[in-house]
């Protein structure tokens, strides 16, 4: 193989028309099949408010999420594995997330791991993963060099980790106007454990020029919807500081077991803390770039969020977006499922999961006001960093009626989640608004 040195504009309009050629074929292949969208949006706000700052907003907020779930995308669809209850958006790519109550495992199972596919994947059985190669090559590589599994399992040290994987689009189905991708409601997230080498150490066997290189992208072996060879179905990437962290894996099992076939068997990268894109699956090359990497997904709006707030709804110029990194902070209540009940003086057990972008989640608050008043919750440290965390918290209610449990994450920097939308985005990418459940409290 001979090294990809492009012209710089040749690689931006090829990935430009790689992504229009995707949003179009997936746009239409959705609409074909008669795509559901979501119920009951909430209003957009551009504002993060602080945990006592919204009491005036209550009428906003009070909104039962009983009839505001996101509707099953395609009736009939299905997936070898996966749990009853999974929602799907689109069969074609497949993308599918898991309502909140579904994802309380400690460990995410392989049947409520959520599925953001971009291309068609390459199927399992026609996969020789003793043959499989990863090649390592770019700009600022020292020289090519490929790997098999097997030759990665041999040369490198072996490292188990929990990471959670979160869609960068978790969330869009709540900003208005309704950003372009699939709808995504809450469950496009899960934190099963990962086992493989850590790609610093792979990127030391090769070698590269430290003062010269500046961002790892990736190839994959999944097929571009169009089904043409010369174009990437996702090649993204992620800056060195990310690539040669302890945590940033490339992987050959998921929960001790090969990586299932929709989840990138036999070989995928693990890009912790970034959005799940950056996580490349069914992997076949990296690339030490010695600029910001340019394949497919990385330029005009694609994984992109603008570098000031804007007015929701405006047309922003691609030179005014930046690539989007770290994931905010953010929480989910998976116990118990949204509409439960409960009696006046009975105490309420509420559980759920927390996670950020740059690492630990440090504090995990509920209300049950509206953030009149905040009760702190039982959090657990991560079993190593980027895992997410697991919560809990003991409530009680003093008069009957409809109540809502709102939680709200805060990380070791100090930021926390708004208790309305974050800043609208073209593409919907990084909601954290904090989530909540309603509760039907007998006299």
């Amino acid at each position: 193989m001979t090294d990809h040195k492009n012209d710089g504009s040749e690689m931006d309009r090829k990935s430009e028309e790689e992504t229009r050629e995707t949003e179009q074929l997936t746009e239409t292949g959705a609409a074909r099949r008669g795509f559901l969208g979501r119920l009951g949006k909430g209003g957009a706000a551009l504002a993060v408010m602080g945990l006592g700052a919204e009491t005036a907003m209550q009428t906003m907020f009070q909104r039962s999420t009983l009839s505001s779930a996101v509707a099953a995308g395609i009736e009939g669809f299905h997936v070898d594995g996966k749990v009853d209850g999974f929602i799907w958006l689109n069969d074609r790519p497949i993308n599918g997330e898991l309502p909140p109550h579904l994802l309380h495992d400690e460990v995410t199972p392989f049947p409520n791991m959520f599925i953001r596919n971009n291309g068609v994947p390459p199927e399992k059985a026609g996969i020789d993963a003793s043959a499989w190669t990863l090649t390592v090559h770019g700009e600022a590589a020292n020289e090519e060099k490929s790997y098999t599994i097997a030759d990665l399992k041999e040369k490198f040290e072996h490292h188990t980790l929990q990471i959670w994987i979160e869609c960068g689009g978790n969330g869009r189905a709540a900003f208005e106007p309704s950003p372009r991708g699939n709808q995504w409601d809450l469950g496009a997230v899960g934190c099963p454990t990962w086992t493989g080498v850590r790609l610093r150490d792979v990127l030391e066997d090769v070698g590269y020029d430290a003062d010269k290189a500046e961002y790892i992208g990736f190839k994959a072996g999944d097929a571009h919807l169009s089904g043409r060879d010369d174009l990437d179905a996702l090649s993204r990437g992620c800056p060195m500081r990310k690539a040669v962290e302890d945590e940033t894996l490339i992987v050959w099992a998921m929960n001790g077991e090969d990586i299932p076939e929709q989840h990138g068997y036999p070989l995928r990268l693990i890009t912790p803390g970034f959005p799940g894109s950056a996580s490349g699956k069914w992997l076949t090359e990296i690339l030490v770039r010695d600029r910001e990497h340019d394949g497919q997904g990385m330029t005009g709006h694609s994984y992109r969020v603008p570098r000031h707030p804007v007015e929701p709804g405006a047309d922003v110029p691609n030179e005014d977006m930046v690539v989007l990194e770290e994931m905010p902070v953010k929480s989910l209540i998976t116990y118990p499922q949204t509409g439960a009940e409960t009696s006046v003086g009975s105490t309420l057990k509420v559980a759920g999961k927390a996670w950020d972008g740059h690492g630990d989640v440090e504090e995990l608050h509920v209300s049950t006001d509206f953030g009149v008043t905040w009760q702190k919750a039982d959090l657990k440290r991560p079993v190593n960093k980027f895992a997410w965390q697991t919560w809990e918290a003991d409530i009680e209610f003093s008069e009957p009626g409809f109540h809502q449990v709102w939680a709200v994450a805060t990380n070791s920097k100090g930021d926390r989640q708004p208790m309305v939308l974050p800043g609208w985005n073209p593409r919907g990418y990084g909601n954290n608004k904090a989530h909540h459940i309603d509760v039907r409290v007998k006299a």
